[in-house]
């Protein structure tokens, strides 16, 4: 027996089972998986950039994919870069940008970026980028007017996400782009929509962002598929060389399989669009107001009310540790992850929830869940019955480490 069986085996398994780990991993629906297994087994498998029966009859679909996956941002799907993940398309924003923009040296982002952003950006120190970041308030809001004082001449790119993938907070990207645009037509604006992309209405059309990154996964479909929106005009290089493809940007055999399962969970998704957001915000509230009554000394990380995503619950449990919270629900079958981020066998307090003031034991306290269409309220109802208890048990181990 391995190591991860033995430990599988003293962990047991729950009879109840919620999954509330949407960020960090998810499945399909049948749906989506019998939407792509045509694309492995039957004809359509050929390359798109071929031009013979096989390769004529991908290319259509692929083009007739796009626009299901362009129709909800209102774009041109030709302007629709396919991407093997999100974070690809993050790098390729970032990256790609300055590799075709060498005259301009600046890049403005916030502190709360999505790590793929912030790394992307931070590793051009060495051709002599310089990257300004952008404080946020204690709900995780961009400051705008910081925005405006770092804006000037050498600008080339600013990214500000919509929406934050860990405390739901949705950012003012409207306003932050007309700053951005008044300052500087030329400066060229980015936001990650990864975790706004089937939450929120994006229209592309009336709100002319530069370029915009989503992602499959996000909404049930496969993962190893992302799209990056790249408004017509922007000057962008790819980040790496390959063959003759239907995606300039992304220069390889594209993936049929997986462009039919994103194409049908956009489908999915977006068919019952108001209805889906209404009920997870409702299973949202319920979430955190049952926390905050049922169990002492909780806090909620990031803003409450119409400011937050529908999706999103981040709660510190203060005197809890995040590996003992993240262990105590699983074992009692509830899967969420922790404000813990394992770097190099160093545990680090997540760069999102110091940004917005919290210390790094209020960190490592906090828990976070994702709301998906597939969740009910049964499992929102045994998660609320069963939280108490995990949160007290671990108290009792650790002596409730005051904060």
């Amino acid at each position: 027996m391995s190591e991860i069986e033995k430990l599988l085996d003293q962990h047991g398994k729950a009879i109840t089972e919620v999954y509330l780990d949407w960020e960090n991993g998810s499945k399909i629906e049948r749906e989506v998986l019998d939407a792509m297994i045509p694309f492995y087994l039957d004809r359509k498998f050929g390359n798109p950039a071929i031009t013979h029966r096989f390769g004529w009859e991908t290319y259509d679909f692929y083009i007739g994919a796009k626009k299901t996956i362009a129709k909800p941002l209102n774009i041109n799907p030709q302007s629709l870069a396919i991407t093997q993940s999100f974070t690809e398309s993050n790098n390729l924003a970032i990256q790609g940008i300055v590799r075709a923009n060498k005259k301009k040296k600046k890049i403005i982002l916030s502190e709360v970026e999505h790590l793929s952003v912030i790394h992307a950006a931070k590793s051009l120190y060495d051709i002599g980028v310089e990257v300004e970041v952008i404080p946020v308030s204690n709900d995780g809001v961009v400051n705008t007017d910081i925005l405006q004082e770092k804006l000037d001449d050498e600008t080339l790119l600013t990214s500000i996400q919509t929406v934050n993938h860990e405390i739901g907070t949705i950012q003012p990207v409207k306003e932050a782009f007309e700053i951005v645009k008044d300052k500087n037509e030329d400066i060229i604006f980015h936001t990650d929509a990864t975790s706004a992309f089937g939450r929120l209405p994006l229209d592309y059309s009336k709100l002319e962002v530069d370029l915009a990154t989503i992602s499959s996964d996000r909404i049930l479909g496969p993962k190893g598929i992302a799209g990056l929106y790249v408004k017509e005009g922007i000057k962008i290089r790819p980040l790496y060389e390959g063959q003759l493809s239907v995606e300039i940007l992304s220069p390889d055999v594209e993936n049929s399989p997986l462009l039919a399962g994103f194409a049908k969970a956009v489908e999915l998704q977006f068919e019952k669009f108001d209805e889906i957001n209404a009920e997870t915000s409702r299973l949202r509230d319920k979430l955190l107001y049952g926390f905050q009554t049922t169990i002492p000394r909780t806090d909620i990380n990031g803003p409450q009310g119409n400011n937050r995503v529908s999706d999103n619950v981040n709660i510190s449990f203060l005197g809890c540790e995040g590996e003992a919270l993240t262990v105590e629900s699983s074992m009692n079958g509830i899967y969420a992850s922790s404000g813990s981020a394992c770097t190099s066998r160093v545990l680090m307090p997540s760069h999102i929830l110091t940004a917005i003031g919290r210390k790094p034991e209020e960190a490592h306290g906090s828990l976070l869940m994702k709301l998906t269409r597939l969740n009910t309220e049964e499992e929102i109802e045994y998660v609320l019955e069963t939280m108490p208890k995990v949160i007290e048990r671990i108290r009792s181990i650790t002596g409730g480490i005051s904060l």
